[in-house]
This record gives C-alpha cells, structure tokens and sequence, in this order.
C-alpha cells in the first residue's frame, strides 16, 4: 500500500521542481533525507493507529478534546480539496496537451473540469474498482520511471546530471527542498493511521510503512529531477511542475500514465474527503450522495482556477506550518503523556476524559 501511494504523478512533478534551483546532487540528498525524516513522523502516527484500531482525525481527539479535534479536521479538509484541485488541473493540462497536439485546440481549464466530474462519478460509483486497481499502477510507474530513468542516462551520462549547476533566480536552497520533502510527508501522514490501523501488528506496519514510503518517495521525486534535468540538458525550457514540459520530452506514452495516475489518485481522495466530511460531525447525520455532490461540485469548480498551479510550492509550506506542529502535539500526547494507552472514552460524544473544557484541550489548541 505505501509502496503505490508515492508512486504518483504529483509526487514525480514535485521532484521537478528542484532543478535547477538547486544541484542535481543536493536535490538527490535533499529528498532522500527529507524523506527517512518525513517517513519518521508518518510511521510514527501510523504505529498509534495500529495500537488503537483508530483512523488519523479520530485520533486528534486524544491530544485536542473531543471538539477541539475538528480544528484538525476542517484543515485536512481543506488540504485533501486543495490536493484534488491538483490532480484535476494536471489531468486537465496533460489531457489538453495531448488534444492540442494532435488537433491544434486547447482549452485547459474546460479539460479539468471535465476530468473532474468523472472523478466525481468515479468516487461515487467505483472507488472500489480504483481502490483495486490502485497498487497496480504502481507496476506501471516502476515501468516508467525505468523507462524515463533509461532514455535519460542514455543520451547524456550522469556526469552531465551532476554537473548541472544550481541557478538562484529560482529561489531555491537545499533547506527550502527539504521543507518540501518532509511536508509531501506530513501530507500523507493525515492518512497514515486510516491505512495502518488495520495491520495485524505494530512492528511489520512500521517497517512496511517506513521502508514503502521512503523508497517509493525517493524514487518518484528523482524520477521528476532526472526528467526536469535532461529538459535542462536538451536546451528546453524549464518549467517546473508541469506534466507538458515532460510529456514533450518522452512522448504521449506518459501522458497517458499521467492522466491514469492522476484520476485513480483523485477519485479516492475525492471519496476520502466525503466520508471525512460525514464522519467529522456523526450528529448531523449527513448522507453519502449529497455531500459527495457538494464536495464534487466545488472541486469541479476550483479545478479551473488554474493560476493556483503556481501556488503550489506554497501549498506544501501551508500543510507544513498545519499539521507538523498538530502531529508533534499528537506524538507527545500519546508516546510521553499517555504513555501509549488511549481509553474507549476517546470515541463519546461528550464527557469522559477526552472531554477537558468543553470538549476542547485550550492548551494543546
């Protein structure tokens, strides 16, 4: 399961990004580091999960109060929308790069919300299907990064790679990479608990989990640096971030695994924010289609905004400055003042010891 879940487009584009704003060498530290650092505190809230049976959000109840857990709560939600804005523009733009080569039309925007409302349908009708086919499209992404990783080191040699030179004007340092690193980490780790909590045992979650995240990670990042970077050594025009700019490097082939990935990836995340969403307040008591058409409806429509592509970069840093504090909170709170041991009194509504002032722990808050 890990091993599949970086295995995305988004983490590959992600690791275009760095070049050449800083050296191919660095960047390639940079996101083996941040990786093993990043994978740390994803294992970590994976092993509570596993200890308790209970999903990530369900587990900010223990450290911030039985209402004070929906701080936490409303801003994955607004993460995981932010993330399906994502995938939705980078189908919409591959889709659009592909059309435009072959017909000469080009209309980005219009393509993601198109793509966008048949991931809606997707969660809504077959996020079981895609849950399926899932870690088989990991497969296809080793194919792939051997492919790109075989055209690249074949036409020039890494010496030529490790040569690049960082350029400044990109704004860039190796501390800046690495502050993307570990926050791509902290954004799957909202999810780390919800996947290990069904492992049979803590420590063969910790090493599936640990070693399948930073491996597909490391990998999926220097597969994204290595393509950017022989787009540096062909002479073309470098523009991080954008599947058109690699698509052009190594053919349509990729564009399709791109749009494959991406959809797959988006449909879950769309399906996981409609189950968040419903599970976050059960006294509403909010039914599955509705609130999938309303949260459907706003990634549709957020997804041609495509300007926000460029606030990426700042994206990242905002999951950061969230949930690297609300995850060194939860840590403590559970390995040192709790000393490992959650009561069922997390799951009440109201009372119980999770309860603290009006449901919220003001100090932790």
């Amino acid at each position: 399961i890990w091993l599949a879940s970086n295995f995305v487009v988004t983490t590959m584009l992600t690791g275009t990004i760095f070049i050449p704003g800083v050296s191919f060498a660095d960047a390639l530290l940079m996101i083996l580091v941040g990786s093993i650092a990043g994978g740390a505190v994803l294992v970590a809230i994976g092993a509570m999960g596993t200890r308790t049976g209970l999903a990530t959000m369900s587990l900010t109840r223990g450290a911030f109060g039985t209402r004070g857990s929906l701080l936490p709560v409303a801003a994955n939600l607004l993460i995981l929308l932010g993330w399906s804005w994502v995938q939705a523009m980078l189908a919409g733009i591959t889709v659009d790069f592909v059309v435009n080569e072959l017909t000469g039309y080009s209309n980005p925007a219009l393509f993601a919300a198109l793509c966008q409302v048949i991931v809606v349908g997707l969660a809504i009708f077959g996020h079981e299907g895609i849950s399926r086919v899932e870690p088989w499209l990991a497969v296809v992404m080793i194919g792939v990064i051997g492919y790109v990783l075989t055209v690249a080191f074949t036409t020039f040699p890494p010496s030529a790679y490790f040569g690049l030179l960082a350029d400044a004007e990109f704004g860039l340092t190796n501390l800046t990479v690495l502050d993307i690193v570990i926050a791509t980490a902290i954004s799957w780790t909202v999810l780390s608990a919800d996947f290990n909590r069904l492992g049979r045992g803590t420590r063969p979650t910790v090493v599936g989990s640990g070693v399948g995240y930073v491996a597909s990670t490391f990998l999926s990042m220097t597969l994204g640096a290595t393509a950017i970077a022989f787009v540096a050594l062909s002479g073309g025009e470098i523009i991080g971030f954008d599947p058109g700019t690699i698509v052009a490097a190594f053919g349509i082939a990729l564009a399709v695994v791109i749009f494959v990935s991406v959809m797959a990836t988006n449909t879950l995340v769309v399906y996981g924010m409609t189950t968040s969403a419903i599970n976050a307040i059960p006294q509403l008591k909010l039914k599955f289609l509705p609130t999938a058409l309303v949260i459907g409806l706003i990634t549709v429509i957020g997804s041609t905004f495509l300007g926000l592509l460029f606030l990426f970069i700042d994206f990242l840093f905002v999951i950061g400055a969230i949930f690297i504090p609300v995850f060194a909170i939860m840590l403590v709170d559970y390995y040192v003042v709790n000393r490992r041991v959650y009561t069922a009194e997390i799951l009440q509504d109201r009372g119980g010891r999770y309860w603290f002032t009006g449901g919220v722990n003001i100090i932790n808050v």
